[in-house]
């Protein structure tokens, strides 16, 4: 279901950042909104970090562009925290790339620090920006 619109909501090809891993081994902790005709919302991929037990870590979101602004993304967010802090994790922590300025901006708004851009963080010209939340 997530794979077949991500592309067309980002507006590029991103279903590689994506891949079944996640969905197999991280869908206990991991959130999907449906919209009131049952087609996907939005959605959040994340897990509890098994290598770092005070962490949790959000790999990829994703609102229909018809939903972004409606909160949808804040409450799904608020939900994965609260697993979380269910979970005994203090902080929450997310990457994405410095030029993502929606992603940015958003996670500043839910009381993310972001760090400054990271050069190399995932290999040679994959710069990211990472963020941090505190439970």
């Amino acid at each position: 279901m997530i794979v077949r619109v991500i592309d067309d909501w980002w507006g590029r090809p991103v279903t590689g950042l994506l891949n079944r891993l996640y969905l197999n081994h991280f869908h206990d902790t991991s959130l999907i909104a449906e919209s009131r005709d049952g087609e996907l919302a939005g959605f959040v991929i994340g897990f509890m970090s098994p290598s770092r037990p005070d962490e949790a870590y959000i790999h990829f979101t994703g609102v229909a562009p018809h939903m972004r602004r409606s909160g949808l993304a804040r409450s799904l967010y608020e939900q994965f925290f609260a697993m979380a802090r269910e979970e005994g994790r203090t902080t929450v922590k997310a990457v994405t790339s410095p030029h993502n300025n929606r992603s940015i901006r958003f996670h500043k708004a839910m009381g993310f620090d972001c760090s400054e851009p990271m050069i190399g963080y995932d290999g040679p010209e994959q710069d990211r920006v990472v963020f941090a939340r505190a439970l």
